[in-house]
């Protein structure tokens, strides 16, 4: 009975030994008798107790890395502090188990001395202005010497660039000095903008009034020459009333004693001149001036 239990325990001992189920996205390394012998896939997998083992567990996901901030010397012989982050993927799990002893370790080692690499070819300006550069290099250099470690480096990021204080100062009186110019620039295209505008303006004032003082003067000419229009029309129109009213029965008597009233009113007033009374010599004539003046106006009718 006792054996039975033992036979039973062991048995239960050994199926579960032999039963490994690897969560997804994992990779489990099996290594018989001390020697590689498969690469557990997902999921349920069968392995022999006390012969195989589980060697190297690995996580297949993208995994991201910090990379330790360092102190780099760039072209011009500025020290500058870079900080940084590195994202990676197992793809081989037996490069990754025996191509190297610490895969992490390598990829972090030979990020930073790649790093210290770019930026030692560049300016300080230009660290700032092509951090998608130095990514692309880093990223170039460790993907091709992490491929026999089975690692895929799918991306590198800079998280800072701190240069010293000193040149933090001198880069934040240039960037002020640049505004300020910036500033004084814009100032300027105002004021200019604002004379071009006033100039414009009293331009097309100056066009606007000439343009209106043109229109009234012609709206007077017309206005005037109109009026003489109306007044010669209307002189011509009491002038051909008076002569078809001199031709209408009784109209030459009424212009006789109208030329009769208008000769002794001129008499009259040429007579007078200051406080001198004028006659003339002979008073009996008056009449034979006004028969001679009628006839005149008789004449005139006729012709």
């Amino acid at each position: 009975m006792e054996i039975s239990l033992f036979i039973l325990a062991a048995a239960v001992i050994f199926i579960v030994k032999a039963l490994k189920v690897v969560p997804q996205q994992n990779s489990w390394v099996v290594e018989r008798l001390g020697r590689f012998h498969a690469a557990l896939l997902p999921g349920l997998n069968i392995v022999i107790p006390f012969v195989d083992r589980i060697a190297y567990k690995h996580m297949l996901k993208e995994v991201p890395l910090d990379v330790p901030s360092q102190v780099c010397i760039t072209r011009d012989n500025t020290q500058l502090t870079v900080d940084g982050i590195l994202y990676f993927q197992v793809t081989d799990p037996k490069l990754a188990s025996y191509g190297t002893s610490n895969y992490i370790v390598a990829i972090t080692q030979l990020a930073q001395t790649t790093l210290r690499s770019v930026i030692g070819k560049m300016e300080l300006d230009k660290t700032f202005e092509e951090r998608d550069d130095i990514n692309r290099a880093v990223v170039a250099a460790l993907d091709e010497a992490a491929t026999s470690w089975g690692v895929k480096v799918l991306r590198y990021e800079i998280k800072d660039l701190t240069p010293p204080k000193e040149i933090l100062h001198a880069m934040q009186a240039q960037i002020t000095a640049e505004r300020e110019k910036r500033a004084l620039i814009a100032a300027s295209e105002g004021r200019k903008q604002e004379q071009i505008n006033i100039a414009t303006g009293e331009r097309e004032a100056f066009i606007q009034r000439s343009e209106g003082e043109k229109q009234a003067a012609i709206n007077t000419a017309q206005g005037q020459a109109e009026a003489i229009k109306a007044v010669a029309s209307a002189t011509a129109q009491a002038i051909e009333q008076v002569a078809q009213a001199i031709q209408s029965p009784g109209g030459m008597d009424a212009v006789n004693l109208k030329v009769a009233e208008k000769y002794v009113e001129a008499f009259g007033n040429v007579a007078r001149t200051g406080n001198t009374l004028i006659l003339p010599a002979n008073l009996a004539d008056m009449g034979t001036m006004v028969a001679t003046a009628m006839s005149i106006v008789k004449s005139q009718t006729r012709s």
